[in-house]
């Protein structure tokens, strides 16, 4: 895996995109592979992620070798590989929902969830403009919801760790800050700055995601500590 990621790493990085496509697909694959072999509690919307990821990546070959597609005409493989990174986005989101207790989080956490949403709408506004005069408006509206996807993902992968504050919500709140770092460091490569060594960087910082996300994978989830239980259970637990 170490080997593999580090030539994903130099692929992206020497712009051969399609090469580096199909690594990625083997690199998903044996992580798959590996998730279903060696875990003793596999979530099946985790898995899931995995897969919709994975088979994203397999549509984003196709890109390769379509036709060039004229100035008014629709690119539907680039609406279809960037619905399926949102879908995989929007899975990890639901499955941290689901394990979260939303009343006790809301009441517990109101000034940070207020806090959050405000910081997400700032820099998915921010984001999706540095974009706004390079693409389309069917265009700019998709990598505006892919942005606020990823953004809401950080949010809730937050608002899990300060609700759980465990171990493997810390892992995956790291994994997912490395996504977004990617996403955002990916967005500059491709439609502002034309630096090579962007490519890398985000290269380096997916790959960092991904372990992050095995990682926690690896650990049940758990009740949240005694530091976030209510006042009733902390006396029990002193008697």
């Amino acid at each position: 895996m170490l080997l593999l990621s580090g030539l994903f790493v130099v692929l992206q990085g020497l712009s051969l995109g399609i090469e580096r496509a199909i690594l990625g697909i083997a690199i998903l694959g044996l992580l798959i592979w590996l998730y279903v072999g060696y875990t003793k509690r596999i979530s099946r919307l985790f898995l899931l992620f995995l897969a919709i990821y994975a088979f994203g990546e397999l549509i984003s070959i196709a890109v390769w070798y379509k036709p060039e597609v004229e100035e008014n005409e629709i690119d539907y493989l680039y609406f279809i590989t960037n619905g399926l990174f949102i879908l995989a986005y929007i899975v990890l989101i639901i499955k941290t929902i689901r394990q979260l207790n939303l009343k006790k989080v809301v009441s517990e956490l109101k000034i940070s969830i207020v806090i959050l949403l405000v910081l997400d709408v700032f820099c998915v506004t921010l984001i999706s403009d540095t974009t706004a005069d390079l693409l389309t408006l069917p265009e700019y509206i998709i990598e505006f919801v892919y942005n606020a996807v990823i953004m809401i993902l950080l949010s809730f992968a937050l608002i899990d760790y300060m609700y759980r504050n465990n171990n493997k919500s810390m892992l995956f709140l790291i994994g997912t800050i490395f996504m977004v770092f990617s996403e955002i460091i990916q967005l500059a490569y491709y439609y502002i700055l034309n630096d090579d060594s962007l490519g890398y960087v985000y290269s380096i910082f997916l790959i960092i995601a991904f372990a992050f996300y095995y990682i926690q994978s690896q650990f049940i989830v758990t009740d949240p500590t005694v530091a976030y239980v209510d006042e009733e259970s902390i006396d029990k637990v002193e008697v």
